[in-house]
């Protein structure tokens, strides 16, 4: 079962009972994504100059950064191809409960927010300017299951933490992962511990300490 709860920042999350975790931090799931996955993963690339983003996600959960994903795209007119894997999907009706929406002034794009939820294994494809589109998957499936050929700019690695699901941090999943990116694509995620770290550079990541969002010290950005 799963429990909604209220943030610092006044954004949902989803306990986990299943896991005994939240699938953001509490200090506020709104400032972490924004923090870790627009400011540090995202908008590196649109502040190239990129006009298109390939962008694999590890861990769907509720949602919000796929969702700010497409309005910071839509906003800055910049086209997306989003893959997102996840074993344990909320479904529609919890996703109804969620009240990012209404926080992030985007009240007139629920109905996209909802629709992200939805059919998973098709393609979602949403116009977000005259040429640009966010094409969205979303695979109920195991990430290690699946072949990739270097494909992906960016990398949001949102699963939970190390001690929690400990085989997702270590070499052979990172491994999989720096596969799947192209040359200077780049993988970020909250979370900061050494032994991490240490796994990523074995694989062959040039590894990045960030400030972390509110809450956490520091995060990490690995660039391959």
């Amino acid at each position: 079962m799963n429990l909604l709860i209220e943030t610092a920042d006044g954004s949902h999350t989803i306990h986990s009972e299943a896991f005994n975790a939240s699938y953001h931090s509490t200090h506020g799931s709104i400032q972490e994504t924004k923090t870790v996955f627009i400011d540090a993963g995202l908008n590196y690339f649109i502040n190239k100059g990129f006009e298109k983003i390939n962008i694999l996600e590890i861990g769907f959960g509720t949602g919000l950064n796929a969702f700010m994903t497409y309005l910071e795209a839509k906003n800055k007119q910049i086209d997306i191809n989003y893959d997102s894997f996840e074993l344990y999907p909320i479904g529609v009706d919890t996703a109804q409960k969620l009240n990012y929406p209404e926080l992030l002034d985007a009240i007139s794009d629920k109905n996209t927010f909802h629709a992200l939820h939805k059919n998973p294994g098709l393609t979602l494809s949403i116009n977000l300017c005259d040429k640009c589109h966010l094409n969205f998957n979303l695979f109920i499936d195991n990430f290690e299951q699946h072949s990739f050929n270097s494909s992906y700019d960016l990398i949001y690695f949102d699963a939970f933490a190390p001690n929690i699901q400990p085989h997702l941090w270590q070499e052979l999943f990172l491994q999989k992962m720096y596969n799947a990116l192209k040359d200077n694509g780049i993988l970020v995620t909250y979370c900061a511990q050494g032994a991490f770290k240490r796994a990523l550079k074995n694989v062959g990541f040039k590894v990045e300490a960030l400030p972390g969002p509110i809450g956490k010290r520091e995060m990490t950005r690995a660039l391959k």
